[in-house]
Formats: C-alpha cells, structure tokens, sequence
C-alpha cells in the first residue's frame, strides 16, 4: 500500500477529531482522518447517545408502571412489561444512522478516512495497521484526538460480573441487583435508568455525598428522587473487591466494617482516563499535565503542527468542549486567528431531575473575589412544572453585585437540559440580570423560571 500525504492528519474520529476533520475539510484543507473502532468515537456509540437513549426508554417504562397504579392525572393503563432486547436494538439503531450520517458529513467534506489502529512514529509520521496492510501516513500537521477510556479500580478490575460503561450499555438483560461503584453523574445516570427498569440498585461513593462536584442545593433533589425511587445509597464507603463467590462486592463502610452487597453486575464508574497510551505518544516530545496532554490557549502543544483536543488534555472532559476546540484547531490551520476563550461551558447530569451548570456557582463567585446578588426561582411555582407533575427543582443565577453581569446560571429540574444553551449564551454575550429580566419568555415554559431567577436577583420576582 503506497504511502499517503496530507496537510491535516486527525488521529482519532470521536466528536473532536470528526468534527474537526469536517471543519477543515469545509476549509479546502487536504484531510485525513484515522479511526480503529467507530466513527462518532465513545460518546456516540457507547457513551453520550445510547445512555440517553437508555435513560429515556427507562423513564418511559417508569411512568407507564406508575400509570398502571394510582395516576395523579387519571391515566391508567394495564401492568406493562419491557422487552430488553428490543430496547437495545432501538439503542443501537438510533447509533447506525448517527454513524452513517458522520461518514457521509466527512466524505461531503472530501475527508479520507483510514480505518486501523494508528501509531505515531515521529511528530510527521503515523502507521496505520490496516485489515489489508500497513499504511503510512504523513502530514503538515498532526491533531491528537484520542479520547478516553473508563477507568479501573484496582480492586474490582473490568471482567465477569465487573462491568464498565461501556458493557452497561449491551447487557442482554436488566440485572435483579446493581452494584454502581461511584456516584458521580454516569453512574447515577446509569444507575438511576436501570432502577426504573426494576433492578434492585446500591450506590457505592467514596466521598460523603453524591455529585460531589456540584453544590449540595443542586444534588438534594437528586438524592430524593434516588430514595424515592428505591435505590441505596451508601456514601464515604469504599469498594474492596469481589466477595469470594463473585456475586457480590464487599464494601468497607464510615464505621471500618466491612459489608457485602449483593450484585449480578458491578458497574464501576469512578471517572475516565486519556487514552495516551497505545498511539505512540509516548515517543514524542509532548509536555505532559499530569496524565494529559498539555496544551496552549490554541490547543497547540510542545511540538511545531502537532495539536490536541477533548479528553486526552484534560477536563472538562465533555464531547462539545472536544467539538469547539476541533473546528478552532481547523480554523487556526488554515490561517485564521482563533484562542479558546470560552467563558462558560456547560456541565450536565442526565439524573432525575436533570442538573445543568454554566459557570461560576455561587462559592466558585465568592471566591474569586467577586459580591455577588443571587436568584432563586422555584419550580414549585412554574406553570409548566405543575402541568409536567415535575415541581421539583429551581432555577438559580448568580451575578456581580456591582454591576450585574451574569456570572453563572444553575438549574436542577425535570428536562432542565434544554435550558442549557440560552444559560450559555448568557455568559457568553456578557448578559446582565436586566438582559434577562427584561427579555421576553414565553408562557407557559419552564425557560421563564430563568426570566423569574434573574427577577428575584433584582428584588422584584413577580411569581414568588
């Protein structure tokens, strides 16, 4: 196979790597794009999508038990049941037509893509083990994009009844009993999904509640629904290993006893890692943060042309930050001027009720010095709450005291995740609380608890 040359050379088609790949093939860059398992990368094939996926079959199942009981509106309906391997090929059909629409947005692009497992040689240089042959590949430039993995816990590592994200997604049935090792936002989505599904769900966090990188008013109707829903929580508690007939995880509890909890699977879901090793990174002259990949405000590294992106340099590992950062590189390698200056980027939990956060908490604020003015609207008085019977949660904003600027928007709340765009262009286009205040939000919406917060930051809520 005879060697290949372009100016652009993407390692890696997750939502950076295609996304930057497409921009820059918009931008008459000659492109080539090196992927070893699937186009869309994790968060389209066993990540993002199909948990969404998951979570929305198993809410849909959920209430359809709850109607077949007592109905707070008057629907009732006959004991339904779920048939697991059809929502799993739902699932995976829903990923097929994604994929296919990638690979049809890069080939529209003129993108070459070379599927096999790419291995950098020089700064310059990647050979690709092909199906047929070795491929060599050659580029002006060069952006890692090679994502990250599931990590693993040295007590419980991945195999038998020990399970990743990524095997969670392709089990042949729910399991009767869930052990979910981690209580940050995949295992409580994870877990929350199955437990509507009607397995039997203890979570297992080693810190002394859940999210806990999110404040505590944002996660305390999460922790009531997860009680509500029957799921054990178990925190400052930490996972052992298998007990020895592998059909239960021993835990060490706050106390220094030890208990075992009963599990079919064992999803550990303490975080991820970058995926460094494995692409002949380790031969290149790359400075290093920690274990990612240290880059500029340009997403340049230590080495002339070799760029990085997404969750190989570091956090927030979220799929739209790698995006961004993927077009900016495309666009600074055909010669325009670009530096990832993002003010806010925003962080969702797909719980129930759903948690969005786009820039600074309120602490996060006190602590860069700033006097802060918050606003808190509850959907409790929210007429689209009420008529979703979904009230629990508020929407909350935070803004400079001295002149208002939007500093950061929070909201916990049932389908608050679509609130998440207009909270980021707040930010973005340096809004005030009397931007806000003063646009007009449609009735009935729960966007209008937004309106509202910003209200109740100038001390004129009109609803509360």
């Amino acid at each position: 196979m005879s060697d290949m040359t372009a100016k652009l050379l993407v390692v890696g088609g997750g939502p950076g790597g295609y996304v930057a790949a497409i921009r820059a093939g918009q931008l008459g860059i000659d492109t080539v794009l090196v992927e070893r398992d699937y186009l869309g990368g994790t968060c389209l094939n066993v990540g993002c999508i199909p948990s969404k996926a998951l979570i929305h079959a198993a809410e849909a199942y959920h209430d359809a038990v709850a109607a077949s009981g007592e109905s707070r509106f008057g629907l009732h309906v006959e004991r339904p049941r779920i048939d697991f391997a059809q929502t799993i090929a739902w699932k995976n059909g829903i990923v097929e037509r994604l994929t296919g629409g990638v690979a049809a947005l890069l080939k529209r692009s003129r993108v070459r893509i070379v599927r096999g497992n790419g291995t950098m040689l020089d700064g310059k240089t990647c050979r690709v083990e092909t199906d047929t042959a070795p491929q060599t590949i050659r580029a002006e430039h060069v952006l890692l994009a090679t994502g990250s993995r599931p990590m693993e816990l040295r007590a419980l590592p991945f195999g038998g009844p020990v399970i990743s994200s990524t095997e969670a997604m392709a089990l042949p049935g729910v399991p009767e009993r869930l052990a979910v090792i981690g209580a940050g936002y995949i295992g409580l989505e994870l877990g929350t999904a199955f437990a509507k599904l009607g397995a039997t769900v203890t979570v297992v966090e080693a810190m002394e509640r859940i999210l806990p990188l999110y404040d505590e008013d944002l996660t305390r109707p999460v922790a009531r629904r997860l009680a509500a829903l029957g799921v054990t929580v178990m925190t400052e508690a930490t996972a052992q290993g298998l007990a020895s007939g592998g059909d239960a995880v021993v835990v060490r509890m706050p106390d220094g006893d030890t208990r075992e909890i009963g599990a079919d699977r064992i999803l550990v879901a303490v975080g991820r890692r970058p995926n460094t090793d494995g692409f002949g990174l380790e031969g290149l002259d790359l400075r290093m943060n920690g274990a990612f990949v240290r880059i500029d405000n340009r997403c340049a590294t230590s080495m002339r042309n070799v760029w990085a992106i997404g969750d190989v340099t570091g956090e927030p590992m979220l799929a739209h930050r790698a995006m961004a950062q993927g077009a900016m590189v495309a666009e600074i390698i055909a010669g325009e001027r670009r530096v990832f200056d993002k003010v806010a980027i925003p962080a969702i939990c797909f719980t129930d009720p759903e948690i969005v956060a786009v820039g600074a908490s309120p602490e996060a604020a006190r602590s860069g010095g700033h006097e802060i003015r918050i606003g808190e609207f509850p959907f409790t008085a929210n007429g689209r709450a009420m008529t979703k019977a979904a009230e629990d949660g508020f929407v909350r904003i935070v803004a400079r005291a001295d002149n208002h600027l939007v500093l950061g928007v929070q909201a916990v709340g049932h389908g608050v995740s679509e609130l998440s765009a207009a909270f980021g262009l707040a930010l973005e286009m340096g809004a005030r609380l009397e931007d806000v205040a003063d646009t007009i939000h449609a009735h009935p919406t729960q966007g209008e608890a937004v309106q509202e917060a910003a209200l109740c930051a100038l001390g004129h809520a009109i609803h509360i």
